[in-house]
């Protein structure tokens, strides 16, 4: 919408002569003496101006330019290239915060790029635009919480080879923050060529480290239509296991996403987590079990049954079309992890039913 009306006319139309912010743009390129109309009409736009006020220049903080810049790009392609690392990478990330949180995350990832890049760079009058430090962020996000997921990716080296490969994700964010954007930041400074890599850098750490800190010390929301825990004991990873034995799955699940610490919920026996998250499962309380299984896959990425919590997530996100995107990824590690044939065949089968629904018109499955 910015792009759409704010850039476009913006940019098709010469400064005003009389705007004040013109003398002081000149001065800030190094221009001496009067500049004849005809180059200003020739080089410049109205909508240069517009970022010289509204990019954020580091030299003059702004708080209000800490959020306007990005949302203000330098052309179209710049805007392409940044909404598709977004549409790849956005809705997964979207689907684990939920929206208002994803719309908060995105903003203080974008903050949090600027600063970093100002640090850098506290001197510089040039203006930072762009959405590419908050989209780093949400892959900083991405690299942590999807660490199985697979993207296509387009290899042109024309004649030889022209294809295009599912690769791990990690290959392909690894890539983009080390190839793209620390070694170019280490040999050349933190902008290069017009590319501000300290702000990517910076929005990817921001991503990783606010998913550490929130893995930590988030509380799981207080479960509904369960057993309510009927011991007087209070809950512990101890009196799991003790619950379930007693038929009390429900009052066992709810301990089970009540307790705070990764460790805890570790001491708790593979089995009887994957028990869990099946019971919730079969009394359709979808929300808590896609919790239950999450929290088994990123915490024992190497435990026994991690094919069947896969495969439990993938048919969670497949009750819902706008999710398929994600249980593609979870069904494709089903699949891969597979420990029977059955697992196998029931991931399969449901990545058919996605298919179906591509071919029926439904979104792009993997982008």
């Amino acid at each position: 919408m910015v792009y759409l009306g704010v850039t476009l006319p913006f940019g098709l139309r010469p400064p005003s002569m009389d705007d004040p912010l013109l003398a002081e743009y000149l001065r800030t390129l190094g221009a001496q003496g009067p500049v004849p109309y005809e180059v200003i009409r020739d080089q410049l736009t109205a909508y240069d101006l517009l970022i010289f006020r509204y990019g954020f220049r580091p030299v003059n903080f702004d708080l209000l330019n800490l959020f306007s810049s990005l949302f203000l790009h330098a052309g179209f392609l710049h805007l392409a290239g940044n909404m598709l690392f977004l549409y790849i990478f956005g809705d997964n990330v979207e689907h684990r915060l939920g929206t208002l949180k994803y719309l908060c995350a995105y903003l203080f990832y974008g903050v949090a790029a600027t600063l970093f890049f100002t640090l850098f760079v506290s001197d510089s009058n040039i203006p930072l635009i762009g959405a590419s430090g908050a989209i780093s962020g949400v892959m900083g996000c991405y690299f942590l919480w999807f660490p199985r997921n697979r993207v296509k990716v387009f290899v042109f080296l024309f004649p030889f080879i022209v294809t295009t490969l599912m690769i791990p994700a990690r290959w392909v964010l690894g890539f983009y923050l080390l190839v793209d954007n620390l070694l170019p930041f280490l040999a050349f400074g933190s902008s290069e060529g017009g590319v501000a890599h300290g702000a990517h850098i910076g929005g990817f750490l921001a991503g990783l480290g606010l998913v550490l800190i929130s893995d930590r010390v988030k509380l799981s929301r207080p479960l509904q239509g369960t057993a309510s825990w009927s011991s007087e004991a209070p809950c512990s990873p101890q009196s799991i296991p003790q619950a379930v034995a007693a038929g009390e799955l429900g009052a066992a699940s709810r301990c089970y996403l009540e307790l705070e610490q990764t460790n805890q919920r570790k001491s708790v026996a593979p089995e009887t987590v994957l028990a869990l998250g099946d019971y919730l499962l079969e009394k359709r309380e979808y929300k808590a079990a896609l919790r239950v299984f999450r929290r088994f896959i990123a915490e024992r990425p190497q435990s026994p049954g991690l094919d069947r919590a896969y495969l439990a997530a993938g048919k969670i996100l497949l009750l819902q079309p706008r999710y398929a995107t994600s249980a593609y990824h979870y069904l494709l590690s089903a699949i891969d992890l597979a420990s029977t044939p059955t697992i196998a065949a029931e991931a399969r089968a449901a990545i058919s039913q996605i298919e179906d629904l591509q071919r029926r018109g439904g979104r792009p499955l993997v982008p």
